[in-house]
């Protein structure tokens, strides 16, 4: 039986000074003066729309995420979240990221934040070298890179992510350990690593980079991999490393199936009704013109997730995860006998991509590897 799993809250920033060439997020250069005012306003109003789908649910996350959210002054966050404190309890714990850049301007506002209730800070650094992140379109250097998060520990943050990516334009194995290297000697408390892909609908679709070779980003990730673990960051899930206690919780719910409410131009939310046993997606306008400019409901478009695809939609998530996977977790998410998961499972166990025990799903390094091909298994036949 689907029960209420833990909500979160993401709110969406569209703006920053200049679109990346490898971002497909909904993110638009600001060409004119930031509307930080309306904005924030509208925000509000997106968010009043939406409590009674929400009614009492206490928040175990906020993110805050872009575009870059560190254009908006520290006054305007701390007003936004004193506003979503009057209309949604916190869990004392609560977690509350702000996505920034690490140029001058914005980390000098670091403290700003901290004041206004963020209590964790993701910097989206890429890399430090200049020469790469002069390919990636980034706006800062690798010295303002290590600045921003010497500058995020002095304003009082202990749970900071790094943003860095491999596989760049010419990356060679020793470029690639280097940005890792830099980034234990700040020491964050969180890494997401990720690869360069080339999205649809960005400048590198149209113009592409030449990227590294497959088997020279695999020696760089199997290197990496060890380089992190013996540095005290554990792998929990494809991209995301962490020092305990310092999982994401934000993102941990997401790839355990949980709820989240989105609010801000082109926004998702995903949300449960345990009463009528349904699961409902929905998202925001997408462009900030049409999202400001609506004559009345901030809502794009919205449809419950079909039973058929419930597993699939589960699956896709939780394998993200390195750790086992619960059969009670499973159930109680889509509301679905574990029993539904039969054949693929099965399947997945010959191929030697996981294991199933009585309580739990456990991923093969092979699964984790594979991890494309084994979310396949788990399509609606």
């Amino acid at each position: 039986m689907l029960k209420t799993p833990p909500l979160s809250l993401y709110i969406h920033f569209p703006w920053c000074v200049r679109k990346c060439p490898y971002c497909d997020f909904n993110s638009h250069a600001l060409r004119a003066e930031l509307p930080e005012k309306a904005y924030i306003d509208a925000l509000i109003e997106d968010l009043d729309q939406q409590l009674p789908k929400v009614l009492a649910r206490p928040l175990i996350s906020i993110f805050m995420g872009g575009g870059t959210p560190s254009l908006f002054s520290p006054d305007a966050i701390k007003y936004l979240l004193d506003e979503v404190r009057k209309r949604l309890a916190f869990y004392t714990d609560i977690e509350i990221t702000l996505e920034a850049n690490p140029g001058t301007v914005e980390y000098q506002r670091f403290a700003g934040y901290r004041a206004a209730g963020i209590n964790r800070l993701s910097i989206g650094i890429q890399s430090f070298q200049d020469q790469q992140l002069k390919a990636l379109g980034r706006i800062h250097n690798g010295s303002e890179a290590g600045n921003a998060v010497i500058a995020a520990k002095a304003a009082g943050f202990s749970n900071i992510n790094i943003d860095l990516m491999h596989g760049l334009p010419g990356q060679s194995l020793k470029e690639g350990l280097d940005d890792l290297n830099r980034a234990f000697e700040l020491d964050p408390s969180h890494l997401s690593w990720y690869q360069l892909t080339i999205e649809p609908n960005t400048e590198f679709a149209v113009r592409p980079p030449i990227l590294p070779v497959d088997d020279a980003i695999w020696e760089l990730q199997e290197q990496a991999k060890r380089h992190l673990t013996k540095n005290a960051y554990q792998q929990y899930e494809i991209s995301a490393y962490s020092r305990e206690p310092y999982i994401c919780k934000h993102n941990r719910n997401y790839w355990e199936f949980g709820d989240y409410l989105g609010i801000g131009a082109g926004a998702h939310s995903k949300l449960s009704d345990a009463e009528n046993q349904t699961i409902m997606r929905a998202w925001k306008h997408k462009n900030p013109k049409d999202y400001l400019g609506r004559k009345t409901s901030f809502l794009a478009e919205g449809k419950f997730i079909a039973q058929e695809e419930l597993a699939f939609e589960f699956m896709l998530n939780a394998l993200r995860l390195h750790y086992p996977i619960s059969i009670a977790l499973f159930e109680q998410r889509t509301g679905l006998a574990f029993s539904t998961l039969a054949a693929p499972l099965l399947e997945a166990e010959k191929l030697e991509l996981l294991a199933v025990t009585k309580t739990d799903i456990h991923l093969s390094d092979r699964g984790k590897r594979f991890y494309n091909d084994l979310v396949t298994l788990f399509l609606p036949r």
